[in-house]
């Protein structure tokens, strides 16, 4: 989950629903600029957190009984492994991009545990195969997962209420075609990337949300008691070209 401090207690954003936020924003990349297999990019772009573990282990709750964010998780084998495993159902350039990302989020674990590093040296053996199979170019397939990283970037930079005050201008990232974007937000609340990446001069996007009053939990299962509760809400932003 995505946890963030709420004036009235924790505002909860599920990983799903953001991973779902970058396809969305992906969606309305210039066409000119789009990468291959552009559907199932967005598909491997929407689904890139499934494989979450349910609400049932001692993780979702910090020490302090708060609600755990994904950031204070530790890595897990076994959810990355499952990851990959949904990927290979949709076909090898979800896979192939899928597995980018596990590489880019874990390969400073290399070294700490025998089973980690041959989960890694895997990614990177079924990577070439794929390119070799699909007969995609390294470079082409690098664009696409810089693509990807690029939307989930800004979906994570909206969900985690990131953007600086008083219009300050924020760094997203590089985007695949190497330019460098930064996204600020305006006195009218209007946001603004520059340079525009996409193809209309506005976009307006949403994510569901949930908030809990309850500051402190007992257990996991008073927690997703809770979260189930929680009436559901949207967060939405508007994107508009400068």
């Amino acid at each position: 989950m995505i946890v963030n401090p709420h004036e009235k207690g924790w505002e909860l954003i599920f990983q799903q629903a953001h991973a779902l936020l970058a396809a969305e924003i992906g969606f309305a990349w210039l066409l000119e600029k789009r990468p291959l297999h552009f559907v199932q990019t967005l598909a491997a772009i929407a689904q890139h957190d499934d494989g979450q573990k349910e609400l049932r282990n001692h993780y979702t709750l910090t020490p302090a009984g708060a609600p755990a964010n994904f950031t204070q998780l530790p890595f897990s084998l076994a959810q990355a492994q499952q990851v990959m495993k949904e990927a290979r159902f949709q076909g090898r350039w979800r896979s192939l991009l899928t597995s980018m990302h596990l590489s880019f989020l874990y390969e400073t674990l290399r070294g700490q545990k025998t089973e980690w590093d041959h989960f890694l040296e895997e990614q990177l053996a079924s990577q070439k195969l794929w390119r070799q199979q699909l007969k995609v170019k390294k470079a082409e397939a690098q664009y696409a997962y810089d693509f990807m990283q690029w939307c989930d970037r800004l979906s994570l930079i909206l969900c985690r209420n990131e953007l600086p005050e008083m219009e300050r201008a924020l760094e997203i990232s590089d985007g695949p075609d190497r330019q460098k974007y930064e996204v600020r937000q305006l006195s009218d609340a209007t946001i603004v990337v520059q340079p525009w990446p996409f193809e209309q001069p506005s976009l307006a996007l949403g994510v569901e949300v949930r908030y809990l009053q309850q500051l402190h939990f007992t257990s996991d299962q008073e927690l997703a008691q809770a979260i189930w509760q929680a009436p559901v809400q949207q967060k939405s932003w508007v994107l508009k070209k400068s």
